[in-house]
């Protein structure tokens, strides 16, 4: 494709969950890119967007999709609902940022897939943590051979889950249906989660040889709410991946280990209130840049033939591709 030439790019955004919120905010403060319409099955959603200035608001998908004036859109849908709204804005020729994971499954992923190569549009899957200055530090060390020949690495992602939503209230929150649906959300922790770290290590390590997985059922649910995963990259290093939906206190980071020194890096800490008081002064905050700067990326990449596309459909593939080899190599 050529270069895209406007002075604006006409966005849409597709779920206005907690991070379809995040991606709308960011978009409204970013002057490359003019939120044109909106599409959420909740008027509550909807309103939430025409509140700040959106004009066209939808509760199907797919009459957005038909905008002619629509460039791109992000979709930050339930998983089950990625490969439908993906393919099917794909086949209107818009661009396409989507949130992770890829699909529930490889079949729908390499559907995704085949679908933006056939229908010619430039398509990225989000993974804020490799926009986290931390992580990028990380690899940097790697590549300056600071810390020699990489041997062992461990990352970790411990989170809330699906269940943060009774955190943030004293009234319990109900959680949202399908993240309690296996078939809807392909797995729990693993492919939740896990997809965020296997993505980080696999840019620090390249390809994954061979994986293992133990998966933990504390909440008694017929999907993991933590998992163990120990892999062997082709480049001779060893690792271990451990996730879970156990704990109301996040802890994201990656250790990595070489012959010469090692180095650690973690997702820096965003406390609550620092972050609603710059909301309210309409200032982004610390936990909104990663996405930002992701989405900022996908803007130039879909500007520019020539800017690398950090972020691929291809990518995230690899990603989902291994995630299923390990939830069929369980070990006890």
């Amino acid at each position: 494709m050529s270069v895209v030439r406007m002075e604006k790019i006409n966005l849409g955004v597709i779920g206005l969950g907690f991070i379809g919120k995040v991606h709308l905010r960011n978009c409204l403060n970013l002057k490359s890119v003019k939120v044109v319409a909106v599409a959420d099955s909740s008027k509550k959603a909807l309103n939430y967007a025409k509140n700040f200035g959106v004009k066209q608001l939808f509760t199907d998908y797919h009459e957005l999709l038909k905008l002619k004036d629509l460039d791109a859109v992000i979709i930050a849908l339930p998983t089950y609902l990625h490969a439908d709204c993906t393919i099917s804005a794909m086949e209107e020729g818009k661009h396409v940022f989507l949130e992770k994971p890829l699909a529930r499954n490889v079949k729908e992923g390499q559907e995704i897939v085949s679908a933006a190569r056939k229908n010619g549009v430039k398509f990225m899957v989000g993974y804020q943590f490799r926009f986290v200055p931390e992580f990028i530090n990380l690899k940097s060390q790697m590549e300056s051979g600071a810390l020699g020949d990489i041997q062992i690495a461990h990352a970790f992602n411990i989170a809330a889950g699906p269940f943060f939503h009774r955190a943030e209230s004293t009234t319990p929150r109900p959680v949202p249906e399908w993240w309690l649906n296996r078939e809807l959300t392909g797995g729990g922790a693993l492919i939740d989660l896990g997809c965020h770290m296997l993505n980080l290590l696999r840019w620090y390590l390249g390809e994954v040889a061979d994986v293992k997985a133990h998966l933990g059922y504390r909440f008694n649910f017929d999907f993991e709410d933590h998992a163990t995963c120990i892999m062997n990259f082709e480049c001779g290093a060893s690792a271990i991946i451990n996730v879970g939906w156990f704990s109301q206190k996040t802890l994201v980071g990656v250790e990595i280990f070489g012959t010469m020194s090692h180095s650690r890096a973690y997702l820096p800490y965003s406390s609550k209130v620092i972050t609603a008081i710059k909301l309210i002064l309409g200032k982004t905050p610390k936990f909104f840049i990663p996405y930002l700067k992701e989405v900022s990326h996908f803007l130039d990449y879909i500007r520019n033939d020539n800017c690398e596309n950090r972020l691929s459909g291809e990518n995230a593939l690899r990603d989902l591709e291994v995630i299923a080899k390990a939830y069929k190599n369980q070990v006890k």
